[in-house]
């Protein structure tokens, strides 16, 4: 795996909470500290959904990835954000079902950075998995870095799974994502989610989250994720809550959280 760093290890605050730490912790995980352990609780206080959501979040990439990679075709993925090491990440659900799939993650978090070299190994000889060291707010840089391991001539999953929301504003996410995108070539895809205002409680525990944390996190209305999208063509069903992205039939429930994205090709 390569791992783009510079040469010193990352330096981690255990005192101040880390939002892919809190998520972690949401998602039943075990990489994280008291501290964020102390916010996730005072989160789920607020918001008993939010828990559900994390677990949602992380179905929805499942499904979404290997749709693109067994039905699609897709080889390539380019996951923005991707936070602290999972059970089902991007490269084992791909890697799974086409061993040669290329993965490239970006995050600039540095719990996410010290897990990346021991966690994120390829399931397969033939993959590879890569690992960017960047801030989202620089997307010209994360394509840059990315063609070392990408072929941006070939289809790209570009991925923005529940991330956006930290963007200093509804035009920086417009930017990040519209910049990624047109960089990839037509066959490539869109992988976006991320939570709503529909939920009052939700909003009120990023109103919360912000007054601590020097990484904010603003929900945006339906549509403004879905604008995302434009000029892109959605796989059925379309946009709406992940939790309804083609559902796995065996599942006994659909959380129906506020969280909402879908798939799109790039014509």
């Amino acid at each position: 795996m390569a791992v783009s760093q510079s040469s010193k290890p990352p330096v981690i605050d255990s005192s101040v909470p880390s939002s892919p730490r809190i998520w972690n912790f949401w998602m039943g995980g075990k990489d994280n500290y008291p501290v964020d352990k102390a916010v996730g609780e005072q989160g789920l206080a607020i918001d008993p959904h939010i828990g559900t959501m994390a677990k949602a979040s992380r179905g929805f990439l499942i499904r979404a990835v290997a749709h693109l990679a067994r039905e699609a075709g897709v080889r390539q993925f380019l996951d923005v954000g991707t936070g602290l090491p999972a059970s089902e990440n991007t490269h084992e659900v791909a890697q799974r079902i086409a061993p040669e799939s290329r993965v490239v993650y970006v995050d600039n978090d540095p719990s996410v950075l010290r897990h990346a070299a021991a966690l994120l190994q390829p399931v397969s000889a033939e993959g590879t998995v890569a690992y960017i060291d960047c801030d989202f707010h620089n997307p010209e840089r994360i394509v840059e870095e990315a063609r070392e391991t990408l072929d941006f001539g070939e289809p790209v999953a570009v991925m923005f799974m529940g991330v956006l929301g930290h963007a200093r504003s509804y035009a920086d996410m417009q930017r990040i994502v519209r910049t990624v995108t047109e960089a990839v070539p037509s066959g490539s895809y869109l992988i976006l989610w991320d939570g709503t205002v529909d939920s009052k409680p939700y909003v009120a525990l990023c109103e919360e989250y912000a007054k601590g944390s020097p990484d904010p996190y603003y929900p945006r209305t339906q549509a403004e994720i879905s604008a995302c999208f434009e000029g892109l063509e959605f796989v059925e069903p379309g946009f709406g809550r992940i939790a309804d992205w083609r559902p796995d039939p065996a599942a006994e429930e659909r959380p129906e959280v506020a969280a909402y994205g879908g798939v799109a090709r790039k014509p």
